[in-house]
C-alpha cells in the first residue's frame, strides 16, 4: 500500500485555457471524496481552489488533502498535503509542495518552476537539500494537471481512443503522461445519475497497479469537468473513489434524474 494514497490523490487529481471564461473552474470550487479500500472506508480527500497571490503576481491556489479513517487508520495512517499555485491565465504551476506521511512512508518537497529557463527547483525539506532538474516547456506538477486537463477536454471534439498527453515532472523525474478517452457512460452517483465521460491515464505497473491499464476515472459530461468516481485495480486489492460533496462550482452540474 506503499504511495497508495499519493497515487489515489494524483487520480483524483489526473485533470487551462488563456480565457477565463473557457475555465472549468473558478475560486472557491470544493471538493470531497470518500475513497474506499477493500472492505474499508479508507479515507477522505478533499480539493479547494482559492484566489492568492505569488511574487505579485495573482494565482490560483489549490489544496488538496487526503487522510485516512476508521480502521484503517489504526495500522496504516494516512495524512497528505498537496499544494500547487497556478497562473490564473494559463493555468501553469509556479510553486507545487508535497507534504505526505503514508504509514511512515514520508515526503515532504517543494518545487518551484522556472518556465522561463525551463527548470524546477526542488527543496528537500527532510534533507534540507536544493537540486535543479530540467524540465520541458509546458510542464505540470500532480495537482496541476488536473486542472489544466479539466480546461483541455472538448466533449464534440472526443471519440474513443483518442489520446490527451502533457509533461508532468513529479519529485525528480520529467513523465510523459498519456491519457485515453474510453466512451461516454451514465453512471449512478450520491446526487443523482451523471452523464459522464470515461478516462484511462496510463501508469506504471508493479509497485502499486497490477498493470499499467489499472485505473480509470469518470468526469462529467458538463462544463465542469467534475471527477465523479475512480476504480483502481492494485497490486494487492482494490480501490474505489467516489465524489462526496461538492461547493463553488462555476457551471450547473448536469445531473440526469435524483
Amino acid at each position: 500500500m506503499k504511495r497508495l494514497f499519493a497515487i489515489t490523490l494524483l487520480s483524483i487529481v489526473l485533470g487551462a485555457s488563456n480565457l477565463y471564461s473557457q475555465q472549468a473552474y473558478q475560486a472557491g470550487e470544493w471538493f470531497k471524496f470518500r475513497i474506499h479500500y477493500g472492505i474499508f472506508n479508507a479515507s477522505y480527500a478533499t480539493l479547494e481552489v482559492n484566489e492568492a497571490s505569488l511574487k505579485n503576481k495573482p494565482v490560483y491556489h489549490i489544496k488538496g488533502r487526503g487522510k485516512s479513517t476508521g480502521l484503517l487508520s489504526l495500522f496504516f495512517k494516512v495524512d497528505d498535503d498537496y499544494q500547487t499555485y497556478i497562473d490564473k491565465r494559463t493555468g501553469k504551476p509556479y510553486k507545487f509542495i508535497r507534504k505526505i506521511n503514508e504509514g511512515g512512508y514520508t515526503k515532504d518537497l517543494q518545487i518551484d518552476f522556472d518556465h522561463s529557463a525551463n527548470e524546477a527547483h526542488v527543496l528537500n525539506r527532510e534533507t534540507n537539500t536544493r537540486k535543479i532538474y530540467s524540465v520541458p516547456e509546458n510542464v505540470h506538477d500532480m495537482l496541476s494537471s488536473f486542472y489544466y486537463i479539466r480546461n483541455q477536454i472538448d466533449s464534440a471534439d472526443l471519440k474513443p481512443g483518442k489520446e490527451m498527453r502533457m509533461n508532468m515532472f513529479i519529485d525528480d523525474e520529467n513523465v510523459d503522461f498519456k491519457l485515453v478517452f474510453l466512451g461516454r457512460e451514465v453512471i449512478k452517483t450520491k446526487f443523482g445519475k451523471v452523464a459522464t465521460l470515461k478516462f484511462r491515464p496510463y501508469v506504471l505497473a508493479g509497485r502499486v497497479f497490477k498493470e499499467k491499464e489499472s485505473l480509470t476515472f469518470w468526469v462529467s459530461d458538463d462544463k465542469n469537468k467534475i471527477p465523479v468516481k475512480i476504480e483502481a485495480d492494485l497490486a494487492v486489492g482494490s480501490l474505489d473513489a467516489d465524489l462526496e460533496a461538492y461547493k463553488g462550482l462555476k457551471h450547473q452540474f448536469s445531473i440526469i434524474m435524483k
